[in-house]
């Protein structure tokens, strides 16, 4: 099934502005219905800020308000949406000239609205370097004072695809890595009682 770019954020977006039941917008954006439930509580997605599907040509409103008068109709991804060009991107990106002053921003942007993206993942998507990345997290660089975050979409350093890809990408890294730790947990808990029971046993004087 195709899903809209940035589902999370749809989703966010569409729980905020419609009155779609959970079940609909679960469907569109490929998540479990708990997880929009969440969303809707201020548990799930908190800090993410929310992606107008229409907006960026993914849904029409009409189709919206179809689905909102009927709650077992299914929201329908736009074939315009489905169709967009993802340019791969191999390597070092090369950026205009003219494009290059406004990379501050868009990193500033990056760190602000996407902190899961790691700095890897920044160099490539906007064509820099970790000097300039950690520079801007840190405040040191030279021209901080005039860095105004902007989106590197709107300032045509990447397109909406590559955003979303990026993203999409460190989500999944982060859901990996959680995983991890709760898998690790049961397990270090166990040592953690039996090292317990150990040391009791030890300083337990003979009858």
């Amino acid at each position: 099934m195709t899903l809209p770019l940035m589902p999370k954020a749809t989703a966010v977006w569409l729980v905020e502005n419609t009155t779609l039941t959970f079940e609909q917008i679960a469907d569109f954006c490929g998540m479990h219905v708990l997880e929009i439930q969440g969303i809707a509580d201020g548990e799930v997605a908190v800090g993410i800020v929310g992606a107008d599907p229409v907006a960026n040509g993914q849904l029409d409103q009409e189709e919206i308000e179809r689905c909102q008068k009927d709650p077992n109709a299914r929201l329908k991804l736009k074939k315009a949406a489905v169709e967009l060009h993802r340019r791969p991107v191999k390597g070092g990106r090369y950026t205009p000239v003219s494009k290059r002053q406004d990379r501050p921003a868009a990193i500033a942007w990056i760190l602000r609205h996407h902190p899961e993206l790691s700095d890897g993942q920044i160099q490539r998507l906007l064509g820099t370097t970790k000097n300039t990345i950690n520079a801007i997290r840190e405040r040191t660089h030279w021209n901080i004072q005039n860095i105004k975050p902007q989106d590197p979409v709107s300032l045509g350093i990447c397109t909406q695809g590559e955003l979303a890809e990026a993203v999409e990408k460190a989500e999944a890294r982060l859901r990996r890595e959680e995983a991890k730790k709760a898998a690790a947990a049961p397990a270090e808990a166990t040592d953690g009682e039996g090292g317990e029971d150990g040391e009791a046993a030890a300083t337990q004087e003979p009858s």
